[in-house]
Parts: C-alpha cells; structure tokens; sequence
C-alpha cells in the first residue's frame, strides 16, 4: 500500500498493481480531465517521476525529463512518465499533483535573500 500525500487523496491508500509484462505503451496510461486542464492552466509540459509518497505530477521545469522517459501528448503539452512508474500506471488524477504547486500559484516567489 502506498499513502498519498495531495489534495484530493490526501491519506488515502491505493494499490499498486504492475501490469504482468514489461510492455506497456502510452495508450496504455489515461489523462484525467482535471489534469488536462491543469497542464493547460500552467502552460508547461510535467512529468510523472517517483517521490516518497507514490507517482507525484510535476512541471519539468521542477523535475526535467530524461531520455528514458515514456511521452504521453496532454492537449499541446508532454507529460514525460518515468520508465520505473510506467508499468504501475494506468490513470494520471489530480492526486498526483502535491500540495505545494498550489500554494506556489498563491504566493509571491521572493527568494530568501529578499525581504
């Protein structure tokens, strides 16, 4: 069992099943409506990679793609899977878009040095 920790399945517990090969495809993966919407929103592509916490959605400007990345088309954008949460995926949700992303849209980005 794996325990989110974002907004929408905030201590939830979901089951990770891998498919029984190691052939997966793009088609393979679903995109929420949400998540289209969100990538749009941000104007950015994003990738799935591993945290802690189970797959976390970020933009790539946070956690660049690599070349082993699967691309799966998000409207006008890319969201780059990670190879290791390809096999585990089968729906991209909005749980996967952790708690900070949110509050970075809020807030004014000063850095620390500026007061």
């Amino acid at each position: 069992m794996i325990t989110f920790f974002t907004e929408e399945c905030s201590f939830n517990e979901h089951t990770m099943h891998a498919r029984p090969n190691n052939h997966f495809s793009r088609g393979d993966i679903r995109i929420a409506d949400e998540v289209l919407d969100y990538i749009t929103q941000h104007g950015s592509d994003f990738r799935i990679s591993t945290s802690c916490g189970g797959p976390i959605l970020l933009p790539v400007s946070i956690k660049p793609p690599k070349p082993t990345d699967l691309q799966i088309p998000a409207g006008e954008y890319v969201i780059f899977v990670s190879i290791h949460q390809a096999r585990y995926l089968s729906t991209v949700h909005m749980g996967m878009v952790p708690f900070f992303l949110d509050e970075m849209d809020d807030v004014s980005h000063r850095g620390c040095h500026e007061l």
